[in-house]
């Protein structure tokens, strides 16, 4: 599931690859795009917005994707079909002389113009990658809901955009919060936004995402995957729930001793 790093890394090689060249490849693969043709329009840059990617280009439109779940951008050079994945997940193809981008299921797919890029972004909160990053703002915005379960409130990208089920858990565990208590009793929440910004900025320019500053199988994360597996700090066994409502259900993964909880926090 891409989470705010692996999005802005996307939209910044995007960027490096299509930026200041004409396209010369316009493939739509969903209904309501399928005869737009945008050869010969240049690629102002290429943006993240939480999970979205904008591909803002000369003529003042935007070319936008959301990635949601499953969603990715692949690079290859021109002339050379992409392979990721199977061609029929395909949605879009965007190409200049030197690169081929081609989108695999991404959602959300839409042209608009660029002035009016609030009516699909416009609803997220500050981004903790993005030039509009604004802690008071994320903060006031988590602060509304007080009764929200922390873990829920971290995943609402109307709160802050680009934490994703894999930095929720890590997050907390680093803090050593419960992923249930309430924001409103959450003793220091400007630190568990700040360790999430960290996250995010220590693994945004590699796809790799380590949060314990390790690599290796079982190594890059402290709790998120590892249910059963001792704590890498107390060597009690990590739990694994599902949270949320469906069919936003996440794993939410802890450590019971680490981040211990008031019996009033648990369903």
């Amino acid at each position: 599931m891409p989470e705010g790093d692996t999005v802005w890394l996307t939209a910044a090689r995007l960027h490096q690859a299509l930026s200041g060249n004409a396209l010369t490849v316009s493939d739509f693969r969903v209904p309501r795009l399928a005869t737009l043709d945008l050869r010969g329009r240049t690629v102002l840059e290429v943006l993240a917005r939480g999970k979205h990617v904008l591909i803002r280009l000369d003529d003042a439109s935007t070319v936008h994707s959301h990635l949601r779940m499953d969603g990715s951008w692949y690079l290859t050079r021109a002339g050379i079909r992409a392979r990721r994945h199977p061609d029929h997940l395909i949605r879009v193809r965007l190409g200049n002389t030197q690169w081929l981008a081609t989108g695999y299921r991404v959602h959300d797919l839409t042209v608009i113009p660029t002035a009016r890029e609030d009516e699909v972004v416009g609803h997220l909160g500050p981004d903790l990658l993005g030039p509009d990053w604004d802690e008071d703002e994320a903060l006031r915005r988590l602060r509304a809901q007080p009764t929200v379960a922390i873990g829920d409130a971290l995943l609402d990208q109307r709160n802050l955009a680009g934490v994703g089920n894999m930095y929720k858990c890590e997050i907390l565990f680093i803090e050593r919060i419960h992923p249930w208590t309430p924001v409103g009793r959450v003793p220091d929440l400007p630190a568990a936004i700040r360790t999430a910004r960290r996250l995010l900025l220590m693994n945004r320019d590699h796809p790799e995402q380590s949060t314990t500053g390790l690599k290796g199988p079982g190594r890059e994360h402290w709790v998120y995957g590892r249910s059963g597996q001792p704590c890498l700090r107390c060597r009690t066994p990590i739990q694994r729930r599902d949270q949320g409502v469906p069919p936003q259900q996440r794993s939410t993964y802890w450590c019971p001793r680490c981040q211990p909880a008031a019996d009033s926090q648990e369903a």
